[in-house]
C-alpha cells in the first residue's frame, strides 16, 4: 500500500495509518480513517477515540493486542473531514486482503462509512449493536454496526449505546466461534 502512488490524500497526510493489532484476530474493528493524532503517530485508534476504544475493550475484558483494528481509509482526510466515496474504494482493495488474511470472526464497524461497506443503505441508528450475516466475497461474516467512538465522546446518549453494545460482544463472538455441530448418520 505504500508504495501505491495513486492512493487518494497521500499529498496531505502525514503517515500511512495502516492498522495493528493479532494477525490472527477474532474481531477486526474497522473505522473510518486516521485523525491527528493517528496520522502523526501512523497508528489507528491512538487520539481521544482511541483512548474510549480501550477503555471499551477493557469493559468487555479483551485485551486491545487480542483485536485488529484499521479504518476504511488509511491516510488522513484533509480537516479531518468524512472520507469521500472515491477515497474509500481506492483502499478497498487493501482492506479486503487484510479482512481475508486475519480471517475474523466478526468484523465491528465504527461508524457509517465502514458499515457502509458492508451494509449499505440502513442507519447506523437503527442497526447499531445487532449482529448481521453478510455474504462478503464468497463466505459469510458477521458484522456488528456500531457508532464511532467520536460521536460517543460528543453525546452522552451514543456514550451510552456504545457501551450497551460493547457488552453483547462476547456473547456474539461465542455464538460466532461455536464449531458446527454435524450430525453423523450411521449408514453413510
Amino acid at each position: 500500500m505504500l508504495q501505491d502512488n495513486g492512493l487518494p490524500l497521500r499529498k496531505t497526510a502525514t503517515n500511512l495509518v495502516f492498522g495493528e493489532g493479532n494477525p490472527e484476530a477474532k474481531i477486526f474493528f474497522l473505522g473510518e480513517g486516521p485523525g491527528y493524532w493517528e496520522d502523526i503517530k501512523g497508528r489507528p485508534f491512538v487520539g481521544n477515540a482511541g483512548a474510549l476504544l480501550n477503555q471499551l475493550l477493557h469493559l468487555i475484558k479483551v485485551p486491545r493486542e487480542e483485536v485488529f483494528i484499521t479504518n476504511v481509509v488509511c491516510f488522513r482526510p484533509p480537516g479531518n473531514r468524512d472520507p469521500f466515496p472515491e477515497e474509500i474504494e481506492a483502499f478497498r482493495k487493501y482492506i479486503d486482503e487484510m479482512i481475508e488474511v486475519i480471517n475474523p470472526k466478526i468484523i465491528t464497524s465504527l461508524g457509517r462509512f465502514s458499515m457502509a461497506k458492508f451494509i449499505p443503505g440502513v442507519k447506523i441508528s437503527l442497526v447499531h449493536g445487532k449482529p448481521h450475516s453478510v455474504d462478503w466475497n464468497g463466505r459469510k461474516l458477521v458484522v456488528i454496526p456500531m457508532f464511532h467512538p467520536a460521536a460517543a465522546l460528543r453525546s452522552a446518549e451514543v456514550m451510552r449505546m456504545i457501551k450497551e453494545d460493547f457488552l453483547k460482544l462476547p456473547e456474539i463472538l461465542r455464538e460466532a466461534v461455536k464449531p458446527e455441530v454435524k450430525q453423523m448418520h450411521l449408514y453413510e
